[in-house]
């Protein structure tokens, strides 16, 4: 697990208390790709019904190499490895609330929870391995607040939306120590 440098942190932060007004907690999640369980979402989140001739020829040659990479990766490792794997889950219906979120951090190349007692936000500071000088400042690309922001479980790395609707995220780094 890479942890991105601490002023990516620091910058994430004060984005969020300064146009939030009281504490947040940040969590990096760096990819956002995690498994659909919805009607009318594929497995991977894409609209059913649509692009369905560049599905199968991406599905076609996202097959042949993603395999060929998983054997590589499973006989170089010495156990089951899979290139296929999708980090969490979203669950609920048609029109799921949860789908804001989700949608929205999919395309970020550098995605960050952000949470305080009454918003949940997701941010985008783009790759972080580049030094964060060279970088633009960060950016929100979904934000939400009480009563519609979604229920924050920390420890369970889990959101429920009012809506019934759910996401399990998968935790890229947690925030490096950093003396005062």
């Amino acid at each position: 697990m890479v942890v991105p440098n601490p002023v990516y942190w620091q910058r994430v932060r004060a984005l969020a208390e300064g146009q939030w007004r009281e504490p947040a907690t940040v969590v990096y999640l760096g990819e956002v790709k995690p498994e659909f369980d919805v009607p009318g979402r594929r497995k991977d989140g894409t609209v059913l019904g649509t692009h369905q001739v560049r599905r199968f020829f991406w599905n076609a040659v996202r097959g042949t190499v993603g395999g060929v990479a998983s054997v590589v990766l499973s006989l170089g490792s010495g156990t089951a490895a899979s290139v296929f794997g999708r980090g969490g889950r979203v669950i609920g219906g048609e029109n799921a609330q949860a789908l804001g979120l989700v949608d929205a951090a999919k395309p970020a190349d550098g995605a960050w929870l952000v949470y305080s007692p009454s918003h949940v936000g997701v941010i985008d500071t783009g790759p972080t391995f580049y030094d964060p000088k060279d970088r633009p400042p960060p950016k929100f690309l979904w934000q939400a607040a009480y009563p519609d922001a979604p229920k924050v479980f920390a420890r369970k790395h889990h959101l429920i939306w009012p809506d019934g609707s759910e996401l399990h995220y998968t935790v890229s780094a947690t925030e490096p120590d950093v003396p005062a």
